[in-house]
């Protein structure tokens, strides 16, 4: 009864909403204009960034898959996807400083004749592929392959460097341990067997031959920088191993008060906005406004960070523990709340 998919889902957005205002400032500059971080505000209107809209976006995608019936797999997500995420490139409402690959690879996949794994920017590993994969470990009745698949092929429609994959699955599964009732003390160790397991498990049902595609800069017909799929993902997993070592690092030794970016990155790649949009949850994880407040007052990616502090907040704690006043107002509330209501079951 927490209702862990309308927590995390709200959680995320108001996250999004908090660090809108901040990224791109140093901590001075945001303590400047908004005073002491505890204190600080949900701005008003409440607006998000395409961090949330791409959510929302794969959320839909996700929800048309897997109501055609059937098993999830590659074929039944892909084309829905690709869709929202064209939907969103074209969008009038798409003006929230989207990030460069997302926009060239949505340009890129908006032509169907374009295979997508030709739109895959391969050489990218930026947040913008696990900041908005969520919906993926909230949704019910996936197998831990479907969820593990559905989170790196999302991924790699715009970020296909193996970094960004592993760092979605990660994402997703931390989500999904959340919302089935994980401590948060046991997260840091679940994530790195979770890593461990995988680390040379390349998903070809899922990702095809985007293996072949991960290379350096050059023609299409230059031979691939790995030289078998396991190798590909493995340097992905062995990154995001790194970045959790960082992290395990900063809880040994915690200091609320301090720039969580100084401890495990600024967040602007996926596997650095994994570990500091964990550490903002793990400090506060019965405090979740505080952990928002936590990743929005930084130097880095704020607004990723916060929404993936928020998600894993929600996930973990429910809907209940948002503030009315805050969740009340958030842009795209209606549709974050009918997506998640359909899948607190």
């Amino acid at each position: 009864m927490r209702s862990a998919a309308t927590g995390s889902l709200i959680g995320l957005a108001l996250g999004d909403a908090l660090g809108f205002p901040t990224e791109f400032n140093d901590v001075p500059s945001i303590l400047a204009k908004c005073g002491p971080w505890r204190g600080m505000e949900l701005p008003t209107p409440a607006f998000v960034t395409d961090d949330t809209q791409m959510t929302l976006a794969l959320g839909r995608g996700l929800r048309t898959a897997m109501s055609q019936g059937g098993p999830l797999t590659s074929a039944r997500l892909l084309g829905p996807v690709r869709e929202e995420f064209v939907r969103w490139w074209r969008s009038p409402d798409n003006d929230r400083a989207p990030g460069t690959t997302c926009l060239d690879a949505c340009r890129l996949l908006s032509d169907p004749r374009t295979p997508w794994v030709r739109a895959s920017r391969t050489g990218s590993k930026g947040c913008g592929a696990n900041m908005r994969v969520a919906p993926v470990g909230l949704a019910p009745g996936l197998t831990a392959r479907q969820r593990s698949g559905a989170a790196q092929l999302q991924s790699a429609l715009t970020h296909g460097h193996p970094t960004a994959l592993a760092a979605s699955d990660l994402t997703a599964h931390a989500v999904y341990v959340l919302a089935q009732g994980a401590r948060p003390a046991e997260l840091p160790g679940l994530l790195r067997s979770y890593a461990q397991e995988n680390r040379t498990r390349y998903l070809e049902e899922w990702l095809g031959d985007l293996w072949r595609h991960a290379q350096g800069p050059g023609p299409w017909d230059q031979a691939p920088q790995d030289g078998s799929p396991e190798g590909f993902i493995a340097r992905g997993w062995d990154e995001c191993l790194a970045a959790l070592d960082k992290l395990e690092a900063a809880l040994r030794a915690p200091d609320p008060e301090a720039d969580p970016c100084l401890a495990t990155g600024a967040g602007w790649i996926a596997e650095e906005a994994l570990a500091t949009g964990l550490l903002c949850f793990l400090l506060f994880p019965d405090e979740p406004v505080t952990a928002l407040r936590r990743a929005a007052c930084s130097s880095g990616d704020s607004d990723s960070l916060a929404c993936l502090a928020g998600a894993f907040a929600g996930a973990h704690l429910g809907a209940g523990v948002w503030p009315e006043e805050w969740s009340g107002r958030i842009e795209y509330r209606d549709e974050l709340l009918a997506l998640g209501e359909a899948w607190d079951v």
